[in-house]
């Protein structure tokens, strides 16, 4: 069993109830789409964290964007959801993200990040779920939790991130 992480000591100092479950990163692991089988999840239900940067860089703090993992990130409704529709927005590399998170790309989790100076944002559809599972902040361990306590703690927008159809 993993020790506890960053993401963990969190929910548990807020009394938030999840669950934990630990698969190997290392087997057929190329996307939160494989983590959700891995799992044994539904994939609507499995949010995958991605870094985004604005640019110029000194125009706003990184963003980490949850989204479910069959879908992609619009950058340009992304934009407009935030209220600056004429700002750049860029995806991080994984380097990027790596070192701006401390954290390996697959694992990153904005549980583990909360005082790291990053703007949170949830998309839309995950308020149709009860229960969405996240990253607990290193590859291969997986947070299940209540939706809202995700957006409480967090203190994450919610807002459309994607297009295309509702879950």
């Amino acid at each position: 069993m993993i020790s506890k992480l960053n993401s963990m000591r969190v929910l548990d100092a807020r009394k938030i109830p999840y669950v934990v479950t630990e698969y190997d990163a290392a087997r057929a692991f190329h996307s939160a789409t494989d983590a959700a089988q891995l799992i044994g999840a539904p994939v609507e239900s499995v949010y995958k964290t991605l870094v985004v940067l604005r640019e110029p860089p000194k125009s706003g703090k990184p963003l980490l964007v949850m989204l479910a993992a069959s879908r992609q990130v619009d950058l340009k409704l992304l934009a407009q959801s935030l209220g600056a529709p004429k700002q750049k927005l860029r995806m991080a590399t994984p380097r990027e993200a790596e070192a701006l998170t401390g954290l390996q790309v697959g694992g990153i989790s904005a549980l583990a990040l909360l005082h790291r100076g990053f703007e949170i944002v949830l998309d839309e559809p995950a308020r149709a779920l009860d229960q969405i599972h996240i990253s607990a902040g290193e590859r291969g361990v997986d947070l299940r939790l209540a939706v809202n306590d995700l957006i409480t703690v967090t203190g994450a927008r919610v807002v459309k991130v994607t297009r295309g159809r509702e879950p």
